[in-house]
């Protein structure tokens, strides 16, 4: 008890000494709650990507589910994927006239933890790797019997060996169907039972990171249209989500040919579209370049995104989109350096990456804005993680978004806000006024790793939670207005509500 009090009253003098060394004055935050500037359409959610230490009995596994489950989000985004060829496909090997390879064994476990653990939300689910038999290719592509062994280089071959893609939306049909069916019947006629009959509200149509620069703008389109008439089929009230593109900048043109719904077969859905973003520093940088290549990075990407809602609105305004992939992935990722854990700041710093997107992606009423990912550890993209791997519990990155879901929703009015100082830490903060069904709040992330003090209107009836580094692996925390005065530090995120 004594340790802790002296820990928290050498960070309080230690952020003061900051705001001193800085020359900080306070920046006065002035909202003007009757000016609405837009109503929000925008969801806060994450992806799960499957991984091994999500497998059953796995404790992180079992401590993210938890977390997911409490989290209580819409629109979670559920992607058995690429590295892990028995983990994501259910039929590996083509079917000839004696037998079938269909599988689930290792992939249901994982799937029905996931759809427990959102049961009662709204879920996309993504198996995006096509079987490789469904290619041609010059071999048979091999994969490795090791489930939790990682293969890179699985997805092979360009053009499908059936070019009108029945083949491909059979395998798509069946998968869907042992979901929502109960199962369904081989290519050879021979029933498989599964007794699942879950709801897929949204499934999404592969992942460019399965397909890039293997599918032109018009084959996927082609591979959409064969794969949701065939899902359609059998669940006719599943929705759709296209696109998943990874780099959205380099890829205009699927943009333009895809929203076109002449494009199209007659019928064919466009209910959403989806892309991703990741801030990727250079090696040589530290954490003191970070705090300001991801912003600046952050700042492209809407561009990207006000260039898509011109296309989007221009040729199929009734498309929603969804932003399902935003974090970071560091240099280090997926090499030896990465057994070592980046900064303890770089978690906050991340997070009020999230914020910073979530405000400006609601601004242009982006409707789902997804953090990525629930679980990342050393080989696998660890500093995307939402999950401590060491200790199997929720970070600072999760924590950020647990505290905008538990603020924030759709229909909230944005209202004008602005910071005002001559300070030169005005533009180091972020800041957007909600009027919101709980009552009025102001969303804040510090962009910078120093301390900074704002000046908040009616500050004596306001409450304050907060994630900043003194919150370490634990929820927000309660923090007090002292004399009309907000303290942040170094990469917090803040929700003040009246």
């Amino acid at each position: 008890m004594l340790q802790g009090m002296c820990r928290r009253a050498w960070l309080a003098v230690l952020f003061m000494a900051s705001a001193v060394t800085h020359g900080q004055q306070p920046l006065d935050v002035h909202v003007q709650w009757d000016k609405v500037d837009v109503v929000s359409k925008s969801t806060p959610t994450l992806q799960v990507v499957v991984n091994p230490p999500l497998r059953p009995g796995q404790p992180l596994g079992i401590a993210s589910y938890k977390a997911l489950k409490d989290l209580g989000a819409d629109y979670v985004r559920y992607v058995p994927w690429l590295p892990y060829p028995k983990l994501a496909v259910a039929e590996l090997e083509p079917p000839t006239p004696q037998k079938t390879s269909w599988d689930f064994s290792l992939i249901d476990p994982m799937t029905k933890d996931f759809l427990a653990a959102t049961d009662g939300h709204s879920t996309i689910l993504n198996f995006s790797t096509i079987p490789a038999w469904l290619f041609k290719t010059d071999k048979p592509v091999a994969y490795p019997a090791d489930p939790n062994e990682v293969e890179w280089h699985y997805t092979q071959g360009t053009e499908l060996r059936d070019p009108s893609g029945k083949e491909l939306g059979d395998y798509y049909a069946r998968l869907v169907s042992w979901y929502v069916n109960g199962g369904f019947t081989d290519e050879n006629g021979v029933p498989h039972n599964s007794g699942y009959r879950y709801k897929l509200p949204y499934w999404e149509v592969l992942n460019e990171v399965d397909f890039e620069h293997t599918m032109t703008p018009q084959q996927y389109t082609e591979r959409y249209d064969a794969i949701v008439s065939a899902i359609h089929a059998v669940s006719p009230e599943t929705k759709f989500v296209g696109l998943a593109l990874a780099m959205p900048s380099h890829s205009p043109a699927y943009f333009e040919y895809f929203l076109n719904h002449a494009n199209h077969r007659p019928g064919i859905p466009l209910d959403m579209i989806s892309y991703h973003f990741y801030a990727s520093p250079v090696a040589p940088q530290t954490i003191d370049s970070w705090q300001y290549s991801f912003f600046d990075q952050a700042d492209g990407f809407l561009n990207t995104v006000r260039y898509v809602e011109s296309i989007r609105k221009r040729l199929s305004p009734e498309t929603r989109t969804d932003c399902d992939e935003l974090g970071v992935i560091l240099p280090t990722d997926n090499t030896p350096q990465d057994k070592v854990p980046p900064p303890r700041a770089y978690w906050n710093l991340a997070g009020s990456l999230y914020a910073y997107l979530y405000i400006q992606l609601s601004r242009l009423q982006i409707d789902v804005i997804g953090e990525s990912q629930l679980v990342g550890y050393p080989t696998q993209f660890p500093s995307v993680s939402m999950m401590n791997w060491q200790n199997n519990r929720p970070n600072a990155r999760f924590w950020v978004l647990k505290l905008i879901k538990d603020n924030f929703n759709p229909g909230d009015k944005l209202v004008k806000t602005d910071i005002e100082s001559k300070d030169k830490n005005a533009g180091n903060i972020v800041a957007q006024a909600f009027v919101t069904p709980g009552g009025h709040k102001l969303l804040l992330a510090n962009k910078r790793n120093v301390a900074i003090d704002l000046t908040l209107p009616d500050a004596a009836s306001a409450t304050a939670l907060t994630v900043d580094e003194q919150t370490g692996d634990e929820p927000a925390r309660s923090v007090k207005l002292e004399a009309g005065k907000l303290h942040m530090a170094p990469f917090a995120v803040t929700v003040v509500s009246w």
